[in-house]
C-alpha cells in the first residue's frame, strides 16, 4: 500500500519519480482479483492468452477499462503458446502475426504502456543459427510495429530459455524502432542462464522496457515471491540504479498472497 501511494504522488512537481509496479493478472481471473486490486489501488499487467482472445469482445474490453476506476497504469502480456515470430515456415509465421495484430487491436482500447511478447528463439530448435531466426523475426516485428503505430504502446520481447541476451539485443537493434525493446524476466534467467544477473541488465541496456519479478531455486519456474528463492535481487537493483534504468516492474505471482508478499519485499529494494 505504501508503495502504491508513493507511486500516485510521483507526478507532483519536485518529487522523485517512483517505478511503476504492476501485478500480473490473467484475464480469466480478473474478477477474482478485482476486489484486491481496487482496495489496494494496484496497477496491472493483464495476461491475455489465446483462449481468452478468442472469446473477448470489444464490449468486454471497454467494460474492463471501466472496472479499473482507480488511478493505475496498465501493461499487457500477450499469448505465446505455439506462436513462433521467427518461424521459417511462412504459414506458421503468418498465423503468429495474425494473433499479434489481434492483440494490437485490443491495445487500441486498453491503452497499455507496454505489451510483452515472447521471442520464440530456442538454441536447439534453430541449431544455433541465430541469423536465420533474426532475419525471420525482424520481418515479423517490423510488421507488428507498423500495426502499433499511433497507439503509443511499447512492445517488449521477453527472455525465456535464453542463455544470454546478445541475440535479443541484436534483434532490437535491427528492428531499430524506438518503441521496440525488451523485458527481462529474472526468474527465467535464474533457470536457463549462467550469466550473472548484472550482465543481463547491462547486456539489455538501454532497451529494457519492463522487468518480470519472481523467484525460484534454479530448478523450476516456480514463480515464488520475491526473496523466497535464490535470485540476486540486490545485484539486480544495484545495477538498475547505477544505469538509471526505470522500467515497468511486474510482479509475476500465481496467487494473491504471493503477489502481496512480493510487493512488500520489493519495497525494500525500491526504498
Amino acid at each position: 500500500m505504501r508503495l502504491r501511494h508513493r507511486q500516485m504522488r510521483s507526478g507532483r512537481q519536485g518529487l522523485k519519480p517512483v517505478p511503476k509496479v504492476h501485478v500480473h493478472v490473467p484475464y480469466a481471473q480478473f474478477n477474482k482479483y478485482l476486489p484486491m486490486l481496487r482496495e489496494r489501488r494496484l496497477s496491472v499487467e493483464l495476461y491475455l492468452n489465446s483462449g481468452s482472445m478468442d472469446t473477448i469482445t470489444e464490449a468486454d474490453l471497454h467494460g474492463l477499462v471501466r472496472e479499473m476506476d482507480w488511478a493505475h497504469t496498465l501493461s499487457v502480456h500477450g499469448p505465446f503458446m505455439d506462436l513462433s515470430p521467427g518461424a521459417v515456415d511462412s504459414k506458421i509465421a503468418a498465423a503468429s502475426l495474425e494473433r499479434y495484430f489481434q492483440l494490437i487491436s485490443f491495445c487500441r482500447i486498453l491503452k497499455p504502456e507496454v505489451v510483452v511478447l515472447h521471442s520464440g528463439y530456442e538454441k536447439w530448435k534453430y541449431a544455433g543459427e541465430v541469423r536465420l531466426w533474426l532475419d525471420k523475426s525482424r520481418e515479423t516485428w517490423l510488421k507488428v510495429m507498423d500495426a502499433a503505430e499511433g497507439t503509443g504502446v511499447k512492445v517488449a520481447i521477453e527472455n525465456i530459455v535464453d542463455e544470454e541476451p546478445g541475440h535479443l539485443r541484436q534483434l532490437v537493434e535491427e528492428v531499430a524502432h524506438p518503441m521496440f525493446g525488451m523485458c527481462l524476466d529474472v526468474g527465467h534467467r535464474e533457470i536457463f542462464s549462467k550469466l550473472p544477473i548484472a550482465s543481463w541488465v547491462t547486456g539489455m541496456h538501454p532497451h529494457i522496457f519492463e522487468l518480470h519479478l519472481h523467484d525460484n531455486n534454479g530448478d523450476a519456474d516456480s514463480h515464488l515471491p520475491i526473496g523466497s528463492g535464490r535470485v540476486d535481487f540486490g545485484s539486480l537493483f544495484d545495477t538498475l540504479k547505477r544505469l538509471s534504468v526505470s522500467p515497468v516492474y511486474t510482479i509475476e505471482a500465481h496467487n494473491a498472497p504471493d503477489a502481496l508478499a512480493s510487493i512488500e519485499n520489493l519495497s525494500k529494494y525500491l526504498g
